[in-house]
């Protein structure tokens, strides 16, 4: 196997797009600074809304087909190279939300085998070695059943690996501390007159909103915020970027965040916040 960098770094996340909202700044800079960034992304969004109209017809496996063109574009966005779907293209397909009839789809992520699924991510842990996985908490950020499964999987994955020979040092889930979100918001409520957005999101939308306390690590990525804005117009079929702020389908304004927080779940926790993901790990793991 090649010989990879010292520092390696895993993410797991649900659908294309996900990467560049959540962790876009993060993967940017550490690919920049030359360690080892591999995404994992477990379905291609085949069943997620789409906003522009002309690309309305896309559905389906045609709609998973040019969103992965769409995640190609947006690694290129931000130097990231290694970036695979969890058992292959076409094995777990979207779930759509929670409560439809989609969520019954035997084929669908959430009704995936966990520990089958997660034998598939931990093939990958066992040949990356990171020393730092990044996923969702146990709700997913925002209760979607795919961002569920995704940390349920992560975590078996963590443990599975760790049988057989590779234990991950540090697990952090994506948060984002209240104060953050809270004066964010009100910078955009008076920044919408001059947007093309009419309505904003608030607070209880963002996913993985916590107390400031629980909050470990941030990750300054200011340096890197046109990767990550480019990252995020790649994904066309779902995001609108007017930076600093983008929308959803739902067509709701929100914070573009170029700082990035996260919270220690597995690993010493600090005893002040971090500014570094590998804070604490030897070059020698």
């Amino acid at each position: 196997m090649t010989e990879l960098p010292d520092r390696r770094l895993l993410l797991v996340h649900a659908h294309p797009d996900d990467e560049s909202i959540n962790n876009g700044a993060t993967m940017a800079r550490y690919a920049a600074e030359g360690a080892h960034v591999t995404l994992v992304t477990c379905t291609l969004g085949e069943r997620g809304e789409v906003i522009p109209p002309g690309l309305g017809h896309l559905s389906g496996a045609a709609l998973g087909g040019h969103r992965l063109g769409e995640l190609k574009e947006a690694m290129r966005a931000l130097g990231v190279t290694d970036f695979r779907l969890l058992g292959g293209a076409g094995r777990y397909c979207d779930s759509g939300m929670m409560g439809l009839p989609d969520n019954d789809d035997p084929g669908c992520f959430w009704q995936a085998d966990v520990d089958r699924a997660a034998g598939l991510l931990a093939e990958v842990i066992l040949e990356i070695r990171p020393q730092v996985l990044v996923t969702y908490d146990d709700d997913g950020g925002y209760g979607h059943p795919d961002h569920i499964q995704a940390h349920r999987v992560a975590m078996r994955a963590v443990e599975l690996a760790a049988e057989q020979g590779w234990d991950v040092p540090k697990v952090y889930w994506n948060r984002v501390p209240r104060s953050v979100a809270e004066e964010s918001f009100a910078r955009l409520d008076g920044d919408l007159p001059g947007l093309p957005f009419d309505k904003a999101a608030t607070v209880a939308d963002v996913p993985g909103v916590v107390a400031d306390e629980q909050v470990t690590t941030e990750i300054d990525g200011t340096a890197y915020a046109a990767a990550k804005a480019a990252a995020m117009r790649a994904h066309v079929t779902q995001v609108t970027v007017a930076e600093p702020y983008f929308v959803l389908s739902n067509g709701l304004a929100q914070p573009l965040f170029t700082t990035e927080y996260y919270e220690l779940v597995r690993g010493e926790r600090p005893g002040k916040r971090e500014s570094d993901l590998f804070a604490g790990i030897g070059e020698a793991s």
